[in-house]
């Protein structure tokens, strides 16, 4: 068996609220910067019910001045486990 790291998605998306406060973004702006029609997307990532992709995981982290580490938060209490 081998432990697998997971993401805690409520964790990650309370980050992804509070690093847009911190950078002084609202929904609306990050709605413009990331070209999406509505902004539920990203109302979907701060509730933790999705997560970004990967690639707009990696421009989020560059619009808001931070790494992918200070975004993601992952839950080691309750690794996945697999059969090797």
């Amino acid at each position: 068996m081998v432990n697998l790291p997971t993401i805690d998605m409520i964790k990650t998306g309370q980050n992804i609220n509070r690093l847009r406060k911190q950078a002084g973004l609202s929904v609306r702006d990050l709605q413009d910067i990331f070209g999406f029609a509505t902004p539920q997307a990203i109302y979907k990532w701060q509730q933790g019910v999705a997560l970004p992709t990967i690639d707009n995981l990696v421009a989020l982290a560059a619009v808001l001045q931070v790494r992918l580490d200070d975004i993601l938060v992952i839950d080691t209490a309750a690794q996945a486990q697999i059969s090797a």
